[in-house]
């Protein structure tokens, strides 16, 4: 069986390493650990396949921009036939912590444009995430800090989450994601959507 793995970002040289490409980078530091070539265009995504602890997985990095996420996702679910269950997503959350994790069974997209199209694309949010925090800058705008470069003194808690992203990524493939959240999820106070979605 098949597992789908995706990490959301924005494709290009410009984007490369600013807060909103937290996903491309768990992918590519999952792809480094596991010496997967995640080099091949298709389904209007990079992706690279492998063996992660004896299971199959395809690492995906969509590029059609992260506001259409949803239709590089539909077009691979659709091609593997795979279960919702097996589709692993990671993305940055402005509504957690810089650093923190976040790991969920289902739910919904919160603000981010990109889960806000998978799941409209997919009609579906019975898919596990990985939301990694890169906190809120209230003073500057959001956009700004968004797709902003991390500041140098954010950037050894960015490593440690990505680090820690990737490897609750391969807990959910050996383990299952019940004991993957009990693990890995420090007690936050609850995001104003989860306190909804209660």
């Amino acid at each position: 069986m098949m597992h789908i793995i995706v990490g959301l970002g924005n494709p290009g040289k410009r984007y490369e390493n600013t807060r909103h490409n937290a996903g491309f980078i768990t992918i590519d530091r999952i792809a480094e650990k596991y010496g997967i070539h995640v080099n091949k265009i298709k389904h209007k995504a990079l992706v690279g396949e492998g063996i992660i602890s004896g299971q199959k997985v395809l690492l995906v990095k969509p590029q059609t921009y992260m506001n259409l996420s949803g239709e590089s996702i539909r077009e691979i679910i659709s091609y593997y036939k795979i279960e919702m269950e097996n589709l692993v997503v990671i993305y940055d959350d402005i509504d957690i912590p810089l650093g923190q994790l976040r790991i969920r069974k289902q739910g919904s997209a919160g603000t981010h444009n990109g889960m806000k199209s998978i799941i409209y694309q997919i009609q579906s949010d019975a898919f596990p995430r990985i939301r990694i925090g890169i906190g809120n800058d209230r003073r500057g705008g959001l956009i700004g800090h968004v797709i902003g470069g991390f500041k140098k003194e954010e950037k050894k808690e960015i490593e440690d989450a990505v680090e820690r992203a990737a490897n609750a990524t391969v807990a959910i493939l050996e383990q299952g994601i019940e004991k993957t959240m009990s693990e890995y999820n420090v007690k936050l106070k609850p995001t104003r959507e989860e306190q909804e979605n209660e």
